[in-house]
């Protein structure tokens, strides 16, 4: 193995990850080669079979649904330090474990500082795209490893820009200053609507008068649709407002229960999000974000 060779990054990922060949492209690096099956018992087993000592390895996972994950992925990293990479940094696009940040009610676990600190021991920096950061100010707060994290909302501005005679609604008061950023940059106007919800599928939104704006395409911004009922109701709302044609971005579909097909049956026109979790949506690539961000982490990692 030559300098320039020791000098590229190695990524891997435990499944097929939409965004390992454009990273691999951007960052001019080498995909990583590895074994894993489950054993008849339901454990792990896990060989890593391209040589990493004094490389610097990069983990792409994908973290939604992230109970049968989890495990797997600290074996990887884990196993990466083990055999000497210089460096292990985990890229997670969708960061999981950020819902629950206090303790609503006595005795229940704050499962997102719990998993920060056990996922911390693991590796040597995080990087990951619009976090649920609601309660905390940054992710250093509960991660003890350098992180960062890319706004996504530069690639929906980006793709948002090339089009026409667009409204973008942003479906309660938590969304607006995130959605005036991208109606700020993508020169589209916007409205927000007052959300209330009364559980995880318990959801009614409330839209202002949308008479003047009939005439446009209607576009739901939001960053993640796990459950998609604020989605749903806000379609609903619009289509009472009187608006013809209503299309949907995200930055996460998680799409809990198959809610895409739900969306698109109640009349949907478009369904888009990037390609943050592997989904037949992903219409929008991160990764020209993501990339230089990675950069910035390895260069400091060998600074």
């Amino acid at each position: 193995m030559n300098t320039t060779d020791r000098q590229r990054p190695i990524l891997f990922t435990l499944d097929s990850h939409p965004l390992l060949k454009p990273l691999c492209d951007r960052l001019e690096g080498n995909p990583g080669q590895l074994d894993t099956r489950q054993f008849p018992d339901g454990e792990t087993y896990l060989r890593i079979t391209s040589p990493v000592a004094e490389r610097d390895c990069i983990v792409l996972a994908n973290l939604a649904h992230p109970n049968d994950k989890f495990l797997p992925l600290c074996f990887l990293l884990g196993t990466l330090r083990d055999l000497g990479a210089r460096s292990v940094g985990l890229v997670a696009p969708y960061l999981c474990y950020m819902r629950q940040d206090c303790r609503f009610m006595d005795g229940e676990a704050i499962t997102s500082r719990l998993f920060a600190g056990m996922l911390s021991r693991h590796m040597d920096w995080l990087l990951t795209v619009d976090p649920h950061l609601h309660r905390y100010r940054a992710l250093s707060e509960i991660y003890s490893v350098p992180s960062q994290r890319v706004e996504g909302a530069h690639a929906l501005a980006q793709w948002l820009g090339g089009q026409d005679k667009l409204l973008l609604v942003g479906p309660d008061a938590e969304s607006e200053q995130w959605v005036a950023r991208v109606a700020k940059d993508s020169g589209h106007p916007y409205v927000i609507g007052e959300k209330q919800r009364r559980g995880d599928r318990d959801v009614t939104v409330v839209l202002p008068d949308l008479s003047p704006c009939r005439a446009l395409t209607a576009v739901v911004i939001d960053d993640v649709i796990a459950s998609g009922q604020t989605i749903l109701q806000c379609l609903y709302a619009l289509k009472r407002g009187g608006i013809q044609r209503v299309s949907c971005a995200a930055v996460h579909g998680i799409f809990a229960d198959a809610v895409d097909r739900q969306l698109m049956a109640a009349g949907l026109d478009q369904l888009v999000t990037c390609n943050t979790i592997p989904h037949a949506t992903n219409r929008i690539d991160i990764a020209p974000l993501l990339a230089p961000a990675v950069a910035g982490m390895l260069g400091k990692t060998r600074g």
